[in-house]
């Protein structure tokens, strides 16, 4: 499974309890999103949890803009 490449979080087990409480296993997975951060002035992907994002604990790379033709005017 994947791990935040911030903060470690990674899945969790434990026991789903059914109404008569009979237990079989259960993971929970925390929500990882593959996006491309900076590392170090440079763009990298790397998975990173949405409350990272959110937190504002990584830095969003910023896509470039394709060549757009300049205004000349003759």
């Amino acid at each position: 499974m994947a791990k935040c490449s911030v903060c470690g979080k990674g899945v969790h087990f434990g026991n789903a309890v059914s109404h008569s409480h009979r237990r079989s296993n259960k993971m929970w997975k925390p929500n990882i999103k593959n996006v491309k951060i900076m590392v170090n002035g440079a763009a990298k992907k790397m998975p990173v949890c949405t409350s990272c994002l959110r937190s504002g604990k990584v830095e969003r790379a910023i896509a470039q803009p394709k060549f757009e033709a300049e205004n000349t005017e003759a």
